[in-house]
């Protein structure tokens, strides 16, 4: 979000799936704030690797923020299979099927 290469609808999808992950994190007895939250993550995995792959820049329009900013996007991409697992087991552990 920090050099406005990728749309505005990458930083609300992110952001409001962050938002239903404190709700999650602060209701740990209601099942379907977690359940809204791995749906939301598994979401965001599909339309982050989208919005990556289209809003790309090419190797001539690549700025140093715009290099730093893509390269915590995709790190970020990485690190949400490892939050899903996590998050699945927490949704397990609330008596989940």
């Amino acid at each position: 979000c920090m050099s406005y290469m990728l749309p505005v609808s990458y930083a609300w999808g992110n952001f409001s799936v962050l938002a239903v992950g404190i709700w999650a994190i602060v209701q740990r007895d209601s099942l379907d704030a977690i359940t809204m939250f791995l749906t939301g993550l598994l979401l965001t995995v599909l339309t982050d690797i989208i919005h990556i792959s289209i809003f790309y820049p090419s190797h001539d329009f690549l700025s140093d923020a715009k290099r730093f900013s893509i390269g915590m996007a995709i790190f970020s991409l990485l690190l949400k299979p490892v939050s899903c697992y996590l998050v699945y087991r927490m949704y397990r552990e609330r008596g989940g099927e």
